[in-house]
């Protein structure tokens, strides 16, 4: 079984993780250093579950072999995601010490009969997940099962779950190894791991970005929000897993670039007709809004230079006459609706004038008329 061919991140669509992009390597075809000869090869599971492991016996593999690797107990199956130098770097970024803990190790490329009885271990998942939810509601306990995975050799379950609070599931274990008679590991995940691993359309009317490329999550917060000039409210900015939106952070730099040349909000515009205050600002188009004190009604326009050309003049110890002097009259052009065919007049299609209607013909020679 080789790649699938519309990504070439996988062995076939058993790799169940399809959806998430791998890491480019762009270090392929660059060979390793003579320290790292004993190389390091990054395996990727169910979804966006990815661990390392060391090749010792020099196997020769590329992305999207299928291979058996060291379980606990067992062995294992997953798809060779990324080779080559890049892997160090992974492992770098990721703070993965082969030296602190023992790695574990690729057997080998998978046989037929791994992968026929990986096929098998696949194929009692969402059964085994149904009838786990059951067993926790029987048990009464505050928590969501949100997916399972089965090892490559069909000996062990992990179930992954949420849950506010702790838990104690040990008579669910007890419950869940006697019902599918394997072993079983319980393993918590986070509102975003999960949406991860569950998946569903954003409210751009994309799929997740979590669940397609993002492989990892950095902390998203209230003031990402506020740079960006959005309003806080939870429905608008919140995720599928109720948390704060991923994507507040993918444009959060520009913006705080863009706002490094503004004046801060608690900059005073003093004047001699009356101190402004600010009140709003457009980023793109570098205007601010200011109002006076005494009129808090007021909201004068002014061009980002204007603003500090003002503060740049409280400084100096001098104050302007007044904010309106720095307004910029915009001449609008009133340009005349023309469609595509050229035709400028869009009453054209007005019935000003009613035709009146013939009257009818009277025949005059009553012969003609039927009898």
């Amino acid at each position: 079984m080789g790649a699938c061919g519309s990504c070439n991140t996988c062995g076939d669509s058993l790799a169940r993780g399809c959806a998430n992009s791998s890491v480019f390597n762009w270090l392929e075809g660059i060979s390793m250093h003579e320290k790292n000869k004993e190389t390091a090869v990054e395996v990727r599971f169910k979804q966006d579950r990815k661990e390392f492991y060391i090749n010792p016996d020099n196997i020769v593999l590329k992305k999207g072999d299928i291979v058996a690797v060291e379980g606990s107990p067992g062995h294992d199956i997953g798809v060779v995601s990324l080779t080559g130098e890049l892997v160090m770097l992974q492992m770098k970024r990721k703070k993965v010490n082969f030296k602190k803990e023992k790695p574990k190790k690729i057997y080998r490329i998978a046989k037929t009969s791994d992968i026929t009885k990986w096929e098998k271990a696949i194929a009692l998942e969402k059964e085994t997940l149904e009838k786990a939810k059951i067993l926790v509601k029987e048990h009464n306990l505050e928590m969501k099962l949100s997916n399972v995975e089965y090892q490559g050799d069909n000996t062990k379950a992990t179930f992954y779950y949420t849950a506010e609070k702790r838990v104690d599931f040990r008579e669910l274990i007890k419950s869940l190894s006697k019902e599918f008679m394997i072993r079983v590991e319980m393993r918590q995940i986070g509102a975003r791991q999960e949406a991860a691993k569950l998946g569903g359309i954003g409210s751009c009317g994309r799929e997740l970005c979590c669940s397609t490329w993002m492989s990892e999550f950095s902390s998203v917060s209230t003031s990402a929000a506020r740079y960006q000039q959005l309003s806080i409210n939870p429905q608008k900015i919140s995720g599928q897993c109720g948390r704060l939106k991923c994507c507040l952070n993918f444009e959060l730099d520009g913006y705080l670039d863009a706002l490094s040349h503004f004046p801060k909000t608690k900059t005073i515009l003093k004047t001699k007709k009356d101190k402004a205050k600010f009140l709003k600002m457009d980023i793109f188009k570098k205007k601010l809004w200011y109002s006076y004190l005494a009129d808090p009604f007021s909201a004068i326009e002014l061009t980002l230079d204007s603003a500090k050309t003002i503060i740049k003049l409280n400084e100096e110890g001098k104050q302007p006459e007044k904010l309106e002097d720095f307004v910029l009259e915009e001449k609008i052009k009133v340009k005349d609706f023309e469609n595509v065919v050229g035709q400028d007049n869009i009453s054209r299609f007005d019935n000003k004038s009613k035709k009146k209607k013939k009257p009818k013909r009277k025949f005059k020679n009553k012969r003609h008329k039927k009898q």
